[in-house]
């Protein structure tokens, strides 16, 4: 599968294959830290890549209020997405997503950018550090194990995360359905009752959620069938067989949708080549990665979705994936987690292939993002906090974490490295930001 059209000469699947694999793929080949694998919790902290390159920036008042400015409603990056048409208009008319700033990629289906943000969750989870403010990434923790484990759907298990799981049968997860199809479990206020809370941030991670766990329940079927009667065997079995086939999707489709199947092929046989550490149970994600690389998926979110060919009503629903107008309703005109209807549930042919001809293509990588994700609903931010720019949060973590410019990175990995006039437009800042670019930007 090829990757977007980049105007620039270096090449994006060799830049991102060295910073965005890192995370996933072990030295050996395997997806689990051997820790995990061992029951043994693998070392819950961030650390830092290339811990010998300088920040891009001091993280002055100046700066962050460039970074804000880039990343602002309106800004640079935004792509100014004709929302008045609406969402139909924003799918269906090729004049609106096709050869606009924010054009369709050539490669690549809608539900990609999802599955991604899903790995993202059973990776790594900052609660703790603030924007904007240098943070050594050693003190603040990872709240997920960084591992494939599936830690943001499992939980502590069925005894120590019992609201998780159906009071009937401990093998086995609660799942609920608010119409033709599953729903995950809520309370009253329609919060959901999962591990991770990221996790209902949207319909389609949801969604996600919910398929992964139906799929457990039906492994813990399969096993039983196959002999394995006790309850705690029986749950064991199955999470393995879930995690298993969650990894084999991360190896087999994501990483090779991204990166190219040659460059994950190289990982899994020689190892890594920039990530190293001496213990595989202190393994740990780099802010690099965490902060500004694999944020890349940002640049792939659609303003809308169809999220379903037809609801309970009968009918198509059609979204954008936020709407700030769209606070307050029991059943959101948008795609916002957090609430349960009749309609509000995936049908999966918008956004991965079944040859039926009803998928539809994510965005390309490029420094253009989604108007909707200018003006984020509050219960998407993790923290609850401004700003809820998208784009201004992951610049400003580029001075929380002092990371490195995208050109010192390319230097250590000996990448080509792009020069001044492919920033041309960070230069009227008057900050050198078109020598040092903020990684997330640079990729």
């Amino acid at each position: 599968m090829q990757l977007d059209t980049f105007s620039c000469r270096a090449s994006r699947r060799r830049f991102l294959g060295g910073v965005a694999s890192i995370a996933s793929l072990g030295a050996t080949g395997a997806l689990v830290a051997p820790s995990a694998v061992a029951g043994q919790p693998a070392a819950n902290r961030f650390t830092r890549l290339f811990p010998h390159l300088p920040p891009f920036a001091d993280a002055t008042p100046q700066m962050a209020a460039a970074l804000a400015d880039i990343g602002r409603p309106g800004g640079l990056m935004d792509a100014r997405d004709n929302l008045a048409a609406g969402p139909v208009a924003l799918i269906v008319d090729p004049a609106l997503n096709v050869n606009n700033p924010n054009a369709n990629s050539p490669a690549g289906t809608a539900g990609t950018t999802f599955m991604g943000q899903f790995i993202d969750h059973d990776i790594t989870f900052d609660t703790t550090s603030r924007l904007g403010v240098p943070t050594a990434p050693r003190q603040s923790p990872n709240a997920r194990v960084p591992a494939l484990d599936l830690d943001s759907v499992y939980g502590a298990g069925p005894v120590a995360d019992p609201l998780l799981y159906d009071p009937r049968d401990r093998a086995k997860f609660r799942i609920e359905s608010g119409g033709l199809f599953e729903d995950l479990p809520r309370l009253p206020d329609g919060a959901a009752v999962v591990a991770d809370p990221r996790n209902d941030e949207n319909l389609v991670i949801a969604g996600l959620q919910a398929a992964f766990l139906k799929f457990h329940n039906h492994a813990v079927d399969f096993v039983r069938a196959r002999g394995a009667a006790d309850p705690a065997a029986a749950f064991a079995q199955a999470r393995r067989l879930t995690t298993w086939h969650y990894q084999w999707i991360v190896t087999n489709e994501i990483l090779p949708s991204f990166v190219g199947r040659a460059l994950v092929d190289d990982i899994l046989v020689r190892g890594r080549r920039f990530y190293r550490v001496d213990d595989e149970a202190a393994a740990a994600v780099p802010v690099e990665f965490q902060g500004a690389a694999y944020r890349f998926g940002h640049s792939l979110v659609r303003p809308s979705y169809r999220a379903n060919l037809r609801g309970d009503n009968g009918v198509a629903f059609f979204g954008f994936v936020f709407d700030s107008a769209a606070q307050g309703q029991s059943d959101p005109a948008d795609l916002r987690g957090g609430a349960r209807a009749p309609r509000r549930f995936i049908g999966w042919q918008t956004f991965f292939d079944f040859r039926d001809g009803e998928v539809k293509p994510r965005k390309k990588i490029d420094t253009r993002i989604s108007t909707p994700l200018f003006d984020l609903p509050l219960g998407a931010i993790a923290d609850g906090s401004a700003p809820t720019s998208l784009p201004q949060r992951n610049l400003l973590r580029h001075l929380t974490w002092q990371l490195p410019s995208g050109q010192r990175v390319a230097e250590a990995m000996r990448a080509p490295v792009l020069s001044s006039r492919d920033f041309s437009e960070l230069a009227g800042y008057g900050l050198g930001l078109e020598r040092n670019t903020p990684l997330w930007y640079y990729v």
